[in-house]
């Protein structure tokens, strides 16, 4: 076996990174001959994968411990099977036995303002730690945008050629049927005339610029979905929940999620930083407008598809600027799928 790919992600909701992995290995599977890959998953795992030419190795033991398991369980399962670990979580062993290793993005080491709290400043550290590690350690790393790539050569030191681009995709999201009954959950949403926007709600998603242009708009509706995670604003969310025309819908399921994006005035992502930013490319395949900060990876992933707002400038004007006209995005969802990613990534793999 040439490669043991790191099953932590098994272990947690798919969405993000754990989407990503688990596209990339349902794809790659019907590329690799028998006995080219194998994954190690703990015995806890709640998604199962069934693969036809991946080989499946379970642990005997249930994963408990993240830094426990990328550091230690699996660097011990790579050594016994005297094989290479993939590790696709922004995170790896320690040292010569990193292995291959995706590095999604670097924001922690970018954005260290935007982790104030004790716990965050902690993630941070774990986070930077790891980025230090892969860098100076991994026989090759992986990122998903151009953007990324040069985040990372420039901030660690990193040669160009050291590191591939394996972009996301969004293919699963055809597979999910639309469920229209959230418009009977928040009657105020009327189909067409809302704006949505989706993401966890984190500082760089920049829940500031649409508090802000919320404020200024009172005629415009706002539907925002996600939960709370670490970088969470909390003075913004506060500030959300006093405009009557914003409605924080929590958390909601993908296929409610496809139906708001499908019928909503436009999807909208003022993110400032990002390494690839998916959830517009879901927005596209459904036949939403997406509006995009000019930041970051963005440009570089959407082209003239989208349309653009600068994220630290509420002046504008999102009506005009969704009458103005835009590329069809046929061409970026024939560019950015798991298909497409699992065969740069063979291809890759194979390079000597």
């Amino acid at each position: 076996m040439k490669y043991l790919i790191n099953g932590a992600f098994l272990c947690r909701n798919l969405t993000g990174i754990e989407r990503f992995s688990f596209e990339i290995c349902k794809n790659i599977d019907s590329l690799v001959p028998n006995d080219y890959l194998g994954i190690y998953i703990p015995n806890n795992a709640i998604n199962i994968p069934d693969y036809t030419n991946i080989k499946i190795y379970t642990s005997k033991k249930p994963l408990k411990s993240f830094p426990i398991w990328d550091m230690f369980t699996f660097k011990k399962a790579c050594k016994k099977l005297q094989t290479t670990g993939i590790n696709f979580g922004n995170t790896a062993p320690l040292g010569k036995h990193a292995g291959i290793c995706f590095l999604h993005d670097i924001y922690p080491a970018l954005f260290p303002e935007d982790f104030t709290s004790f716990k965050d400043k902690l993630i941070r550290f774990y986070s930077c730690f790891h980025y230090k590690n892969i860098c100076r350690n991994a026989l090759r790393i992986f990122t998903v945008s151009e953007y990324s790539k040069s985040q990372i050569c420039n901030y660690y030191n990193v040669s160009e050629s050291q590191i591939n681009v394996i972009p996301n995709g969004w293919n699963h999201f055809s597979n999910i049927d639309s469920d229209d009954t959230i418009f009977g959950q928040f009657s105020v949403l009327t189909k067409g005339q809302y704006f949505f926007t989706l993401g966890s709600l984190q500082k760089r998603k920049n829940l500031k610029w649409l508090s802000s242009y919320a404020e200024k708009h009172p005629e415009s509706i706002f539907a925002i979905s996600g939960k709370a995670i670490s970088g969470m604003v909390s003075d913004e969310i506060q500030k959300l929940q006093t405009l009557s025309n914003v409605i924080l819908l929590g958390y909601v399921s993908d296929s409610k999620v496809k139906s708001l994006m499908h019928n909503c005035k436009a999807f909208i992502f003022p993110s400032y930083y990002e390494g690839f930013g998916i959830p517009p490319l879901e927005a596209l395949s459904v036949g939403a407008k997406v509006i995009v900060s000019n930041a970051a990876s963005l440009p570089e992933i959407y082209g003239d598809s989208a349309y653009y707002i600068d994220p630290s400038n509420t002046d504008c004007n999102l009506d005009e600027l969704l009458s103005k006209p835009v590329s069809k995005p046929d061409a970026i969802l024939e560019k950015y799928t798991y298909k497409n990613a699992a065969e740069l990534l063979y291809a890759s793999l194979q390079q000597k």
